[in-house]
């Protein structure tokens, strides 16, 4: 019998980090591992632009990030939130109520079926309260200069890329007190997909 095939309890693994430091790339190899994964940013995408009172609240803030058949922009309002940590966190506290189910609810279903684990991508896995959901919190960092270059290969501008990366300065301190794995992925990808394996094949053995 395979390890993913062994039967047992579903361990939680958040995965957590700045943005462009690689947090869905280690929830992708997890995934291929055999565990379900669950992506919290996706789970915002949906609830912000599905009907319904949150993205009702947010066109009401943020009228500028309103499109013309009402939906929500995201791009615009990420100009505006992640220039001003005020209304970053007044987005947060209409967001994160809403995801938060949602994310219990994946769990809920990757332990019905008896999964080996599910890996919870999340960049407020510890403000949200997530981190308390799980057995392990890995937090994924690399180096500025790194972070900035992917989050522009992959098509944002140098100027709101800067802007990201400034407003999220001083977060990998701060999750690093609730990690308990770190992984940089500023270098070599083989070497960090090894260490994501054996991390992944240690917690599976150390939690169920």
């Amino acid at each position: 019998m395979t390890e993913a095939a062994r039967p047992g309890r579903t361990v939680r693994i958040g995965i957590t980090g700045p943005i462009g430091c690689g947090k869905s790339q280690v929830a992708r190899w997890l995934g291929e591992l055999g565990a379900h994964v669950v992506d919290a940013d996706e789970e915002a995408r949906v609830v912000t632009s599905q009907a319904g009172a949150v993205r009702d609240a947010i066109v009401r803030r943020w009228p500028d990030a309103a499109t013309g058949d009402g939906t929500v922009d995201r791009a615009a309002l990420g100009r505006v939130v992640f220039a001003d940590h005020a209304q970053l966190r007044d987005l947060e506290a209409l967001v994160h109520p809403a995801v938060r189910p949602r994310i219990l609810a994946r769990i809920a279903a990757a332990e019905a079926v008896e999964a080996p684990a599910i890996g919870i991508e999340a960049i407020k896995l510890v403000e949200g309260g997530l981190a308390a959901e799980c057995d392990e919190v890995w937090l994924v960092t690399c180096d500025p200069v790194v972070q900035r270059e992917r989050l522009v290969g992959r098509g944002t501008p140098p100027a709101d890329a800067d802007q990201r990366v400034e407003a999220q300065a001083g977060l990998t301190g701060r999750l690093s007190r609730a990690a308990t794995l770190i992984i940089d992925t500023t270098g070599d990808v083989t070497t960090t997909r090894t260490l994501v394996e054996d991390a992944f094949r240690e917690a599976i053995q150390a939690h169920r």
